[in-house]
């Protein structure tokens, strides 16, 4: 391939330590390394300033968008006055995206769950208006659909969700993360898709410990004889979080639970219910948001703020008890970092990710005795982790890296511009 393409991403916002941020800017390197230019459209964004198109009303926390959200969900009715604001957003949001086009020479669009979640509905119109208007070939890179979601069930927009949720044009090539989406996807619109799983740089190993990090567990309090036992995803209900209290419970082990993001937008009472849970299964559980950042900084006390990269490092064994994920960023995470992990049998886990052989100590949905036995086993045995880890990050590597994404992207590109 020769030609070289500039690539507009678009989003909601590309900012922080969600998902879709994460895997975009893996995506981006890997396509910056195959000669190509990205910019970025977007309502949040913290990349290059001189590739970025800030559009605040992109955002689904725009209070016209975010009303416009909670007057189309939960009712099957909507006001003629709710549909002239949404065409309005949506041609104040399509001249945006024309002028994104334009200002930065944009070749190719890839679209980051803009056409697959309906947070932000004019936003999703304007897309998919744009792309049927000049053509423009799109990547539609999906995340999530709405169909996983119960709240977006009950609604006044089915016209727009079956217009641009995805759309089904000609010239936008659907990617999903596991097989799952793929087979949803085409059983409820016929779209056909292309499966590229969550990738991480495998061919990269993670930097040493060096003097900014080694006092980790100084820093959280935990002893030299203490398991550090690391939950690093955010505080919500499908995180299984009560799984790992009770495992750290039964394990019988001096061990700390420390639990690396806060609870978000999702409200506070299941952090709450977790506090309770600790205390009454005496399991020493700490929540560390405010000293694990996206960087590293500083707190406005004086206290270091370590990026989550520097804690992985110090961890004795990850737990991933989730009811459900996309495909499962923390697993990979584990597996980069050279960590034994203890996962939930989740359903992407058990049909995608599984049958290529990682050893994990895998729960059935419960904490069961031999969870217990087998996860004491791998803390306590050196030899049978090291074991573990290296043969994980063998898998990850073949399966899960850099070079497996950049394949993939060639095979979309090229089905696009025949180069």
């Amino acid at each position: 391939m020769t030609k070289k393409l500039a690539i507009g991403f678009i989003s909601f916002r590309f900012a922080g330590t969600d998902g879709v941020s994460l895997e975009t800017e893996k995506w981006a390197n890997v396509l910056e390394g195959m000669g190509h230019t990205c910019y970025y459209f977007a309502g949040e964004l913290d990349r290059p300033p001189d590739r970025s198109f800030l559009v605040s009303e992109a955002h689904f926390t725009h209070p016209e968008i975010r009303d416009i959200y909670v007057r189309c969900y939960g009712d099957e009715k909507r006001s003629s006055a709710v549909t002239r604001k949404i065409m309005s957003y949506k041609e104040l949001l399509k001249e945006q995206l024309y002028k994104f086009k334009h200002e930065f020479g944009i070749d190719l669009f890839i679209t980051e769950n803009a056409l697959s979640i309906p947070l932000n509905i004019p936003l999703s119109l304007a897309i998919t208006e744009t792309i049927s208007e000049t053509g423009t070939y799109t990547i539609g890179h999906h995340h999530d659909f709405y169909w996983e979601r119960k709240r977006f069930m009950v609604n006044s927009i089915w016209e727009y969700i079956n217009m641009a949720f995805p759309p089904h044009i000609p010239n936008v090539y659907h990617v999903v993360i596991n097989s799952s989406a793929a087979n949803q996807l085409s059983l409820r619109t016929g779209i056909s898709s292309t499966i590229v799983p969550n990738i991480m740089d495998f061919h990269n190993p993670p930097p040493a410990v060096d003097k900014y990090s080694e006092d980790v567990r100084e820093a959280l309090e935990i002893d030299d004889d203490e398991s550090f036992i690391l939950q690093p995803t955010r505080v919500v209900p499908r995180k299984g979080i009560e799984h790992a209290i009770e495992l750290v419970s039964r394990l019988g082990l001096k061990s700390k639970l420390i639990i690396s993001h806060a609870s978000g937008d999702e409200g506070y009472d299941y952090e709450k219910r977790i506090r309770e849970y600790s205390q009454i299964m005496n399991v020493n559980t700490l929540f560390v948001s405010d000293v694990i950042g996206e960087h590293r900084s500083q707190t406005e006390d004086g206290r270091k703020i370590y990026a989550l990269n520097d804690i992985y490092p110090h961890a004795d064994l990850i737990t991933y008890p989730s009811n459900f994920e996309g495909f499962g960023n923390a697993f990979l995470e584990a597996i980069y970092f050279k960590k034994p992990i203890v996962v939930n049998d989740y359903l992407i886990y058990t049909i995608d990710i599984k049958p290529k052989g990682f050893k994990v100590i895998e729960m059935p949905g419960y904490v069961s005795t031999n969870v217990i036995r087998a996860t004491r086993a791998v803390v306590m045995n050196k030899e049978m982790r090291r074991e573990y880890v290296e043969h994980n990050y063998h898998l990850g590597r073949k399966y899960y890296s850099y070079p497996v994404l950049e394949r993939k992207l060639n095979a979309l590109i090229t089905d696009c511009f025949g180069i």
